[in-house]
């Protein structure tokens, strides 16, 4: 079992290497095609042996940082259209607000600097939950929505992407800024981050459906979607996390320096163990 998990770990490397220097060459497929079949033969392997701790502390991580491609597409198909549409909220409110569901327009109301979002205490947490649904929904339509070539996916996060850009460049604008980060960022940095790693589980079917390589289409998607799903299923403790620092930390107003400590701690936390984790022995030698 070692020396199988030692030549997967070689072939995995030799495939990631190819992909960025080969990537027209018709070996990658092929590679893909090996990679593919052997990984059911590890991973099926250490499932009998019942490691789900092993999964949770390192298999999740390598599976995360396998394709940095389409996370990296995920972030910026995210993040890409709400710098945009903050930009166009900021520059005309009245056009955007139209886009602001009625749940969010509380955030919207022009208000005096200094001032709070003018909710009680319980329509704050109604509003920071409804937000963190919103999320949690996502993550798990945007990973659904990758067997339709991706591009599902890609509707998903572009549109909650212009979504997100819309709401914090009307707050801005309208001087709720301060208090809306108060509100979300506490969980919405590991939300968002949970948000990009499912959405590049999706894209990853979705591309194994596109470009099999030498594989059939059907080997192709079954092949990707084993890592896929597992990739979710590490995800969702992290939104379970998430969930509990919206529900007991949010609430309790630490105010703005706390909650940016809170929520970038949390992101440091998680994509330092993507990096460090998910580090194979091959990528540490590259």
């Amino acid at each position: 079992m070692r020396r199988l998990g030692t030549l997967y770990r070689g072939a995995a490397a030799d495939l990631a290497l190819a992909r960025r220097r080969y990537a027209a060459d018709p070996v990658v497929g092929r590679l893909e095609a090996l990679v593919g079949r052997a990984r059911h033969l590890v991973y099926d392997a250490e499932s009998r042996r019942g490691s789900v701790p092993g999964f949770f502390a390192r298999d999740y991580w390598r599976l995360v940082r396998e394709r940095p491609v389409l996370l990296a597409l995920a972030w910026a198909l995210l993040l890409g259209p709400a710098v945009l549409a903050g930009g166009w909220a900021l520059g005309d409110p009245a056009a955007a607000s139209g886009l602001v569901p009625g749940a969010y327009q509380s955030v919207t109301q022009p208000r005096q600097a200094g001032q709070d979002l003018g909710l009680t205490a319980d329509e704050e947490t109604v509003l920071s939950s409804q937000i963190f649904v919103n999320n949690i929904r996502v993550s798990f339509v945007g990973f659904a929505a990758g067997i339709a070539a991706g591009l599902g996916t890609a509707f998903v996060l572009v549109t909650n992407g212009v979504l997100l850009g819309t709401v914090f460049g009307l707050a801005i604008g309208a001087g709720n800024g301060v208090p809306l980060v108060e509100l979300v960022f506490a969980h919405g940095v590991l939300e968002l981050s949970c948000i990009a790693v499912t959405a590049a589980a999706g894209l990853r079917l979705g591309w194994a459906l596109v470009d099999p390589g030498q594989a059939r289409r059907s080997d192709a998607i079954v092949a990707q979607a084993r890592p896929a799903v597992l990739i979710v299923l590490g995800t969702a403790p992290w939104l379970v996390l998430a969930g509990l620092v919206e529900g007991f930390i949010t609430p309790a107003g630490l105010g703005l320096g706390p909650v940016l400590v809170i929520g970038g701690a949390l992101g440091i936390v998680y994509w330092a163990l993507v990096l460090w984790r998910g580090a194979t022995p091959e990528t540490l030698r590259d």
